[in-house]
């Protein structure tokens, strides 16, 4: 084959007269394919190959074409074992091939554009007929002369923003002129780092004057990435030249300071601003020995160690502790009543409790060595009322909850071996206070939880122990503390969680609901207030609620015995008309009674009523929520056979009342006026409502008797009648718990009458005087004398 006949002269010869034979392109080349970007004429590039494919195509060149070859770049979706190749590509030759171990580097010099016109062979060594694209002859062409001089003024601006465009402009000046606009825009656009696709665009437009436009657009793209590089460098660098200057000057500061005698190094502060704090402090001796061996550790330590962290975090907490700092007590009973009236109306008698407590102290000279358990239903001011001792007593106040604790550590600290070691609550809450005896309240002991980890109840038994707490051992501080001047407030909804050795060493103060009255008077002076004030209602007078309308929000919204519920009423009483207001509407805003229904829905509640029916007593019954009246309701279902059938979701205990009260009116009942042979052939039916309330407990076996005996002598009870009692086989009337609740829900329920054992008789005569006021209260000892009470 001839391969030097349609040939074409070598890149800068067209035009010439007479070449070299060894300068004539041959007319079909092998093929060398390349997947990142195109080659451009003009161009000498490095390449590194791989050597098993593209060995034999390289040593094809040189034997054969005189070491010429097509560089041709492969389309996005070609294969490694099928090549689908651009038309178009770059005739190259090849100047050095260097191998090493399975690589090829091999120079390549760009020579001419071509396209490809007939596959020969398309196994490698793949060879091609080409066309070549000879460059076109520059003719003086003023639009040309524009975009080449444009070109060339943006790679003026790109050579100070990148050092190696000033290598690339070098070596392209050694071998072209620059008034060749073909060569420019091919060597600007290889100098661009545009898409391969925009390239091989470039490569495939041989006419001058689109080519140049298509490169200036790419140059310029390049110019603004380099300006932005630029802008992010200079960014970068000013950053860190004022971060290392910042450094700079702080370290000379410190080796002036030191010279000079003014500074010390870290290590020295921290032993020096400990030194500080002990000072103002006075601390046991077996405390003060403890620090002084820290310190000197300390001394010893190097800061960068991990032991330098555990001795200066350890010293840090026992240097911030109150050793020896106490707060005057303020022993004045009369400021000690008026905090307590100012913050709570009601509780008479808690508050009364309250100031004896406060008056031994004053006898004494000092409040210490107490526990206080203030238990009651949710809502009735257990927490506040602990704010309002404090007060009283101007001490510090901490609170934190034991709520689902079930942790010991959180009692009596982490031991400091462990990685974040802290030491417990109660030190916690002695640095925060910043004296060594705030009142401290410990909410929701009747939740406190066991686990693997310990059980915190078993824990606050040294804590909450007068004899004990004096010499308290946290884990972490491992040096006794002195608890024994902190004043302890627990908190509880119902005592029967809470383990006895812990109950044993408290004093209990009860709580029980609110009454109506109680709970207007605290609506009107406390909780109105405090929802205007989040309302952001600053003007007095702008909104009014009518006295009648806090009624029928007390008795059909919020009939619980604490006033939480009532004070999430009030506040979306409050918002709505707040709303009123921006709405347009004149102030003062008044809700009346009427509007209540309106503001917040259907009433959940009814009246109370007491029932007066053949077989229906009403008994008194004690909730978490507070009391509660019962309608216990007994029927005859038919006279076939007898039997006695119960209803009402009734745990195990209150089945067994009924049990007892049936066998027991049976055996009885005859003697009280019961009809001869009544349970003889009855089948009788015994309900407790409301259905879905799950009931338990032995306090309704009078009323349970009662309502059969009703019941069997066909007689109505009185209307204005309630009970509470645990009956026994033999008919003794024994005592029940939850007086004071039971005693309120009568109360609010309208009641006249009730029917306690006589075990309680003293229960019911601590209870306040407004709390009897209006009651005719009878106390039995066994159920004959019920009987006689029981009817009008």
């Amino acid at each position: 084959m001839d391969i030097e006949q349609n040939g074409s002269p070598a890149a800068g010869e067209a035009g010439s007269g007479l070449v070299r034979a060894a300068d004539v392109l041959p007319a079909a080349i092998p093929l060398l394919v390349q997947d990142h970007r195109p080659m451009f004429p003009g161009q000498a590039l490095p390449v590194v190959l791989d050597a098993a494919p593209w060995e034999e195509t390289l040593h094809h060149a040189h034997e054969n074409y005189r070491d010429i070859l097509g560089v041709v770049l492969t389309r996005p979706d070609s294969t490694a074992d099928e090549f689908d190749v651009y038309p178009f590509g770059t005739a190259c030759r090849v100047h050095r091939v260097h191998k090493h171990q399975d690589k090829l580097q091999v120079l390549l010099e760009g020579l001419q554009r071509f396209e490809i016109s007939d596959w020969i062979s398309r196994r490698k060594p793949m060879v091609v007929r080409v066309h070549y694209q000879p460059e076109p002859l520059y003719t003086e062409n003023a639009e040309i002369k524009a975009y080449a001089v444009a070109i060339l003024n943006t790679i003026k601006e790109l050579l100070p923003l990148n050092p190696l465009y000033g290598e690339e402009l070098k070596l392209f000046l050694e071998h072209f002129h620059p008034n060749e606009p073909s060569r420019l825009a091919d060597f600007a656009a290889s100098l661009t780092t545009a898409t391969r696709d925009e390239l091989q665009e470039v490569l495939e437009t041989p006419p001058l004057l689109p080519r140049l436009q298509k490169v200036l657009l790419l140059i310029n793209k390049e110019l603004e990435v380099a300006k932005a590089q630029m802008r992010i460098r200079k960014q970068v660098e000013e950053e860190l030249q004022s971060r290392q200057r910042e450094v700079f000057l702080r370290e000379q500061l410190k080796a002036i300071q030191k010279e000079l005698g003014i500074s010390k190094d870290d290590r020295s502060a921290e032993l020096d601003r400990f030194r500080e704090r002990l000072g103002e402090l006075t601390l046991p001796q077996a405390a003060e020995q403890r620090v002084d061996e820290e310190l000197k550790k300390l001394a010893l330590l190097e800061t960068g160690s991990p032991e330098y962290a555990v001795t200066r975090n350890y010293l840090d907490w026992l240097t911030q502790l109150p050793w020896g700092v106490h707060t005057q007590d303020s022993l004045d009973l009369e400021r000690a009543r008026k905090v307590l009236d100012a913050d709570h109306d009601g509780l008479e008698d808690v508050k009364e409790r309250i100031l004896e407590f406060i008056g031994v102290g004053i006898m004494k000279g000092e409040v210490s060595g107490s526990i206080l358990l203030l238990v009651g239903p949710p809502g009735v001011g257990k927490t506040s009322l602990g704010h309002s001792i404090a007060n009283a007593l101007n001490r510090k106040f901490y609170r934190f909850s034991l709520g689902g604790m079930r942790d010991e550590a959180e009692i009596k600290g982490h031991r400091r071996t462990y990685i974040g070691a802290m030491p417990g609550k109660f030190v916690q809450a002695i640095k925060d206070a910043g004296s060594s005896n705030p009142v401290i309240m410990l909410d929701e002991i009747d939740k406190i939880g066991a686990s693997f980890r310990g059980d915190p109840a078993s824990a606050l038994l040294e804590v909450l122990d007068p004899e004990q707490n004096s010499d308290f051992l946290d884990h972490y501080l491992d040096v006794r503390f002195d608890l024994s001047k902190v004043l302890f407030i627990c908190t509880a909804n119902q005592l029967d969680t809470i383990p006895g050795p812990l109950l044993d060493r408290m004093e209990t103060i009860k709580l029980s609901g609110y009454l109506a009255e109680e709970k207007l008077a605290i609506a009107r002076n406390h909780l109105l207030p405090k929802q205007l004030r989040r309302a952001g209602i600053k003007k007095r007078g702008q909104i009014r609620v009518d006295k009648a309308a806090l009624r029928r929000i007390i008795d059909g919204y919020a009939r619980e015995a604490g006033v939480r519920r009532l004070d999430k009423h009030l506040g979306r009483v409050v918002r709505k008309a707040a709303l009123r207001l921006l709405r347009g509407e004149q102030p003062p805003v008044r809700v009346r009674a009427g509007d209540v229904e309106r503001y917040l829905g259907k009433a959940p509640f009814v009246a109370e009523r007491s029932r007066s029916a053949i077989g229906v007593v009403t008994g008194l019954a004690w909730t978490a929520l507070g009391g509660a009246i019962l309608h216990i309701e007994a029927t005859r279902i038919h006279t076939r056979n007898r039997g006695f059938k119960l209803t009402g979701q009734l745990g195990n205990v209150m089945k067994e009342s009924a049990e007892i009260a049936y066998s027991y009116i049976m055996a009885n009942g005859q003697q009280w006026g019961a009809k001869a042979g009544f349970f003889d052939d009855s089948f009788l039916h015994l309900h407790v409502p409301a259905g879905a309330t799950p009931k338990d407990g032995p306090s309704a076996g009078i009323t349970m008797a009662s309502a059969l005996l009703t019941l069997a002598r066909g007689r109505k009870p009185s209307r204005t009648l309630a009970m509470t009692g645990e009956l026994t086989l033999t008919g003794q009337v024994l005592p029940v718990g939850g007086i004071q609740e039971k005693v309120v829900a009568a109360k609010r329920a309208g009641l006249k009458r009730l029917i306690l054992p006589e075990a309680n008789r003293g229960d019911f005569e601590e209870l306040p005087a407004h709390l009897q006021t209006g009651l005719r209260v009878d106390f039995v000892s066994d159920f004959p004398a019920v009987v006689p009470l029981l009817f009008d």
